[in-house]
């Protein structure tokens, strides 16, 4: 029937005063068609189809599938990149709680929960995706945590803390196991922070 017909997608650039809002809808289509299918079986096909547009007009934005994906888990990633202010909102003994506390913060946030499960189901799944996700931790959140500490080793050790935090963070939210899946978050926040802590600041 007539009514039923979908809408032709849209071939080429779009007017200059669409472009903004083509570009946020490619992205945040990209982000749920990584999300739920990781890197692997994503296209840039499928994508423009999700998003009503060509394949060619997210060419044109964005480049290859792994540029795609690096800017749609850039936007993702963005409240993680303030954790470095986390650390520097106290005194040094208290750094481990206040960065556990923030990391978890964002995991527990379904808004920010959604884009990031997309970023860790394809890093673990792609060697292109995990690169991707490499560069993007280690230039904009590692090398700024590790700048606050001014202590030996400091890129080791946020590394270290990094590890504790994302390796949690997948057990409880990607792998989902029991207890830890449902065990309540301060009892978590308790056990981690310590942890967190002695590879932030032990000496």
């Amino acid at each position: 029937m007539a009514g039923d017909a979908q809408p032709a997608r849209r071939r080429g650039r779009p007017p200059r005063t669409e472009s903004a809002d083509t570009r946020d809808r490619i992205l945040a289509v990209a982000r749920e068609e990584f999300s739920e299918r990781g890197y692997e079986k994503t296209s840039v096909r499928g994508i423009a189809k999700a998003a009503g547009v060509d394949s060619a007009l997210v060419h044109h934005y964005f480049g290859t599938k792994e540029q795609v994906f690096e800017a749609a888990i850039a936007v993702a990633f963005a409240p993680a990149l303030n954790a470095p202010e986390a650390l520097a909102a106290g005194p040094l003994d208290g750094v481990g709680e206040r960065l556990t506390r923030f990391v978890f913060g964002v995991w527990e946030n379904p808004t920010t929960r959604t884009p990031l499960l997309a970023i860790l189901r394809s890093a673990v799944n792609n060697d292109t995706a995990a690169a991707v996700f490499r560069r993007l931790v280690a230039s904009q959140l590692l090398r700024r945590i590790a700048a606050q500490l001014d202590l030996p080793d400091a890129e080791l050790r946020a590394e270290l803390a990094a590890a504790q935090l994302v390796g949690t963070a997948m057990m409880r939210y990607v792998v989902k196991l029991e207890p830890l899946a449902s065990a309540d978050l301060e009892q978590i926040i308790a056990r981690v922070a310590p942890v967190v802590q002695h590879h932030l600041t032990s000496t």
